[in-house]
């Protein structure tokens, strides 16, 4: 029985600490906190599994203790077990809230995706491919060699200027008549 009697000691010094830490004592709060502290954080990490949000979950716990230790009765308990409790199930409502959030995110997402038509997807490029090459037709050659070099040779105006051995104005006119004429081609609003 000699092994109780320092817990017993202890557990009334926590006891009376957050009473005195409920009309407002800090001092007496921080021996509360370090009287419990372990237990609390131990009790937490066991049911997150999450040294992070183990750590968030203790501050709030302890918030909540200073909050509310004018409601501790030590005749109804320690405070010891009056905060693990508290801790477990803060603990507890954050692992229910995670687990809510991620049904709620994958019942949203799927939701949310539309179904996919890989058939329709081809055949719309193809589509628009089509499009595009009719419209490249209706092109100078001039226009159409600029517009080749810079759109599907990612060639910069001053590489097409230099390769083609013409002023870098002249490419510049080329490339946006070119465009202008490609936008009227595939019927795009401006």
């Amino acid at each position: 029985m000699t092994t109780s009697r320092p817990r017993d000691a202890a557990a009334a010094g926590a006891d009376e600490a957050l009473v005195a830490a409920a009309r407002g004592d800090q001092s007496a709060f921080a021996a509360f906190y370090d009287a419990t502290a372990a237990a609390v954080h131990g009790t937490v990490l066991r049911v997150l599994r999450d040294p992070a949000q183990s750590e968030e979950v203790v501050q709030e716990v302890f918030l909540e203790a200073w909050r509310q230790a004018p409601r501790f009765d030590p005749e109804k308990g320690s405070a010891r077990g009056w905060v693990v409790t508290m801790a477990h199930r803060r603990a507890v409502d954050r692992v229910r809230a995670s687990q809510a959030s991620t049904a709620r995110d994958e019942r949203v997402g799927v939701r949310e995706l539309p179904p996919y038509d890989s058939v329709s997807e081809e055949v719309q490029v193809l589509l628009e491919r089509d499009e595009v090459r009719r419209a490249l037709q209706s092109l100078t050659p001039l226009q159409r060699e600029a517009v080749d070099l810079a759109y599907y040779g990612g060639r910069t105006q001053k590489e097409i200027a230099d390769e083609l051995e013409v002023p870098l104005g002249t490419v510049k006119t080329r490339l946006r008549d070119g465009l202008i004429r490609l936008r009227d081609a595939m019927g795009v609003s401006r």
